[in-house]
């Protein structure tokens, strides 16, 4: 239990951490623009510290989900003080206050960049892909237990075709008798379903070579089978003893291209997942309704958090710092859409101003004047409603029915 509370803690500190550094990137940015930051803050609600260094105020709050980073003149219906009116950051050009905008993102991406790149020369880049790289071979086990799907343990009479063919740690499996296999699941399937001598192509050190596997009949559970229950049916399938490489493990140099690659997979599945959260959106109510939880649908800070508590009391540190890095990927890609209060929204609005003033000046026209924002309040406040709906779903599903690690 000691365990659970710190690593809900440190995770909760990681997200406070996060946030107080993507308000940071907007302050340096704006600072280092000339801007004035009239005040930094952690957390919301009433004030519990702080201290001013030059114009600008630090400090905490109560409640720490958040934070801000008061600039001047964000927007030209903000309330600015005539000593103030030269640094307002509407009053710069459009380009510096986009950059202002984005730093945020770009910390929470660098954030993420190093947690994984940390992960990659220390535990390993799990292998979320499901790319079909061999760890190891070994025996094709004769038989498996029906009930905990052990293997049976190898003997002399039990062939091994993987090693026996020349596959190597490390060869990816391309191919299988003349069908592509992009994932290890690919392999499994189409790999069951054949008997005698078939190709195999695999990529060795970016050489691809063909190796001829004599593919073994062996004894396994049916896809339908469930760990534990009785019951459970084997059925003839072909095998050749290879072993998946759940890790994949990283120099200081080599970890660079690898935190790279597996960056752009997670930023690909974190996208998929933000278009499709209002599909799972019914998956959170029904949780609510003490429904059987997807694993797949949104969870707020409260059950991310959980869910850390219960990787660090299981010792998955891997776990932890993944999802840590996931949530910073999450946060940034989300502050992108061009919906106010976002950033994406402040973003939208200054390319807007942008380009309707070059079409203007191509007509011959003055520049118009700054976005009314009074005129996107309704937008705005149904973005906040929402957003909120959201949080108090999520939230709610996660203290009555929260999701679990797998025991």
């Amino acid at each position: 239990m000691v365990a659970y509370i710190f690593g809900v803690v440190l995770f909760a500190i990681g997200i406070c951490l996060s946030v107080a550094l993507h308000e940071a990137g907007h302050m340096f940015a704006a600072k280092a623009f000339g801007m004035k930051v009239r005040r930094y803050f952690i957390g919301f609600g009433p004030k519990i510290w702080s201290f001013k260094r030059g114009e600008t105020e630090y400090g905490l709050k109560a409640i720490p989900l958040g934070g801000f980073c008061d600039i001047v003149g964000m927007t030209a219906m903000d309330e600015v003080t005539p000593e103030e009116l030269p640094r307002a950051m509407y009053r710069f050009p459009a380009w510096k206050r986009v950059v202002v905008m984005v730093a945020g993102i770009v910390t929470q991406f660098i954030l993420g960049l190093i947690i994984l790149y940390l992960m990659a020369v220390t535990m390993g880049l799990p292998n979320l892909t499901g790319k079909p790289t061999i760890s190891g071979t070994d025996c094709a086990a004769a038989s498996q237990n029906p009930k905990y799907f052990d293997y049976s343990p190898c003997t002399a009479a039990d062939p091994s075709p993987a090693a026996q063919a020349g596959m190597k740690p490390g060869d990816t499996i391309v191919s299988v008798n003349g069908k592509p296999t992009p994932a290890w699941t690919d392999v499994v399937t189409t790999t069951q379903d054949l008997r005698g001598t078939v190709p195999f192509v695999v990529d060795r050190d970016g050489q691809q070579l063909t190796l001829q596997v004599n593919v073994a009949t062996v004894q396994r559970v049916t896809s339908d089978a469930k760990y534990g229950a009785d019951g459970n049916k084997l059925a003839e399938v072909g095998a050749i003893g290879v072993k998946s490489t759940p890790t994949f493990h990283y120099g200081v140099v080599s970890g660079i291209g690898g935190t790279a690659t597996f960056t752009g997979d997670m930023l690909v599945r974190t996208w998929q997942g933000l278009i499709n959260f209002p599909k799972k959106i019914p998956a959170v109510v029904r949780a609510i309704g003490g429904e059987t939880n997807d694993p797949e649908r949104p969870v707020s800070v409260v059950g991310a958090s959980r869910i850390g508590g219960e990787a660090v009391e299981a010792g998955i540190w891997s776990l932890f710092l993944l999802l840590l890095a996931s949530l910073n990927f999450f946060m940034g890609l989300f502050n992108l859409l061009p919906l106010l209060p976002l950033d994406g929204g402040h973003i939208a609005i200054t390319l807007y101003e942008k380009v309707r003033n070059w079409l203007r000046k191509l007509r011959g026209l003055p520049a118009g004047g700054p976005v009314d924002y009074t005129k996107l309040t309704t937008i705005t406040m149904v973005v906040v409603f929402l957003g909120g709906a959201v949080v108090l779903l999520t939230v709610t599903a996660d203290i009555v029915n929260p999701i679990r690690l797998p025991q």
